[in-house]
């Protein structure tokens, strides 16, 4: 679908995109919400996963995080203030049912999104939401074993049910599950993330995967069946994807590069358009990449309103075996890598070791999803870099984030450049609205294009490109940092 590899990424403007285009930030509930104890809340796997030492770079938790339980009024004027239409956040499902099983709703947890919800529109600002962004209930970990378990799909469908009823007349687009690769990968594979496991690698994320797969499915099919035709929303998924680029023109590598694709994004969107899993999986997986039923096929089969992708960066792809080994990375026959074959890296670094700013990798993207999958609506629902926290350097030395500046032109220009190739993009979503916490990172890391000051009383200061995506979405010309 893509006319040409030759659109020079350089400024960009409101112009470059079509009328109703969204423009908005994007959160999610533990990074932000904190109040773990407050409003009838129960613990999410996360709450767990952060009391052991060892398991969160800094030791801290989102217990607190960056207050925007107490503080939503202030962040979503903020929001207001620079110009923002939408805003993208998650619900906590220990909030809405503290014990994930559907038995007894939580009312304060009901009052505070209505709230949010309300306070959004009257500024303007579309809801987003999101259900499930990481953040599982505790006692569905302990009581059936999570995303494990089969049985996840009817809580999860219960709870999705619980929003649907409660907010869908004001909200009108959701995204069931977000991610379910990182859930999937670093919770059940390599246990950096909640809940921790890795002791049974090879099989436990692919169980997760489709049973994560399975709940999204019935979630759609229940909005579908009961909500839809009343409420007049969207549903759909969020799947994160690094761009695969071939190494080289050999056959090998491009046959890698696929693959790599494959096991990245055709894992979640493959059984959703052509009813299973890619082959290149079946092939290297066997009995260990679980089977739908033809009731699953059914349900799971186009499930999907629009796609939400998560996009950040890009890599070279190579060819290269290692017989025997199961790992996830190493099963799939394929290096990455961050230079070409004459030592040029791919691009430049941001904070986070697996980060490099490559803004053509979102185009390839985006074309490759409308290529394969049909020309879907697509939302970029998150894309964005970090900064290193740091002791040393003053808030103003943040708040001149000249390279996060020089980030968002350049993947917006490529977003631009998606939509002439004629490429379905309906909005884009900056990573994050504020600093927050960064996972087992802890705040180590800051994403935000609004800083938070830890130590004086998470107060929040816009970062130039926060003023320059005001001044962007405003239509102000802007040729200069």
């Amino acid at each position: 679908m893509m006319a040409s590899d030759s659109g020079l990424v350089g400024d960009v403007s409101r112009r470059d995109f079509p009328d109703g285009f969204v423009f908005g930030v994007a959160t999610s509930a533990y990074q932000v919400e904190g109040a773990r104890n407050e409003g009838g809340r129960g613990d999410s796997i996360w709450d767990i996963f952060c009391e052991t030492k060892g398991n969160i770079k800094d030791g801290k938790n989102g217990d607190v995080a960056v207050d925007q339980y107490h503080r939503y009024k202030e962040d979503v004027e903020l929001m207001s203030k620079l110009g923002f239409g939408a805003y993208r956040f998650s619900i906590s499902w220990s909030r809405i049912f503290p014990d994930g099983l559907g038995t007894k709703i939580n009312e304060d947890g009901i009052a505070y999104y209505n709230n949010l919800i309300n306070f959004m529109l009257e500024k303007g600002i579309q809801p987003y939401v999101t259900l499930y962004h990481w953040d599982l209930p505790q006692n569905l970990d302990d009581s059936i074993g999570g995303w494990l378990s089969e049985k996840i799909a009817e809580y999860f469908a219960i709870y999705a049910e619980a929003c649907f009823a409660n907010f869908g007349d004001r909200v009108k687009h959701w995204m069931t599950i977000n991610e379910p690769l990182q859930t999937t990968l670093n919770g059940y594979g390599y246990g950096l993330f909640a809940p921790g496991r890795c002791k049974n690698s090879t099989v436990e994320p692919y169980l997760a995967a489709h049973h994560q797969l399975l709940a999204h499915a019935a979630a759609v099919a229940l909005y579908r069946k009961k909500y839809k035709a009343i409420q007049n929303g969207q549903i759909g998924l969020v799947v994160d994807c690094e761009w695969a680029e071939a190494f080289s023109d050999k056959l090998q590598d491009n046959s890698a590069a696929q693959r790599r694709l494959d096991f990245h994004l055709g894992w979640f969107l493959d059984p959703i358009f052509f009813g299973d899993y890619p082959a290149s999986m079946r092939e290297r997986l066997g009995d260990r990449l679980p089977k739908f039923s033809d009731a699953d096929r059914e349900l799971i089969k186009d499930s999907v309103d629009f796609l939400g992708l998560n996009h950040y960066t890009s890599r070279f792809i190579s060819h290269a075996s290692d017989k025997g080994n199961l790992h996830f990375y190493k099963i799939q026959d394929m290096e990455r890598r961050d230079k070409t074959e004459g030592g040029e890296i791919i691009g430049d670094k941001a904070a986070s070791e697996w980060l490099y700013i490559v803004p053509w990798g979102i185009r390839k993207t985006l074309n490759y999803i409308a290529t394969r999958y049909g020309n879907l609506p697509i939302y970029v629902t998150e894309n964005g870099m970090d900064d290193e926290d740091s002791e040393t350097e003053s808030i103003k030395e943040f708040l001149d984030d000249k390279k996060r500046v020089g980030y968002f032109k350049g993947y917006l220009s490529a977003v631009s450049q998606a939509i002439r190739d004629g490429v379905d993009v309906r909005g884009y979503f900056a990573w994050s609205f504020l600093d927050n916490f960064e996972w087992n990172q802890g705040y180590t890391k800051r994403f935000g294009i609004v800083y938070v000051d830890y130590k004086n009383g998470l107060t929040r200061h816009p970062k130039s490109s926060a003023l320059w995506f005001s001044r962007f979405l405003k239509g102000e010309e802007e040729n200069s940092n």
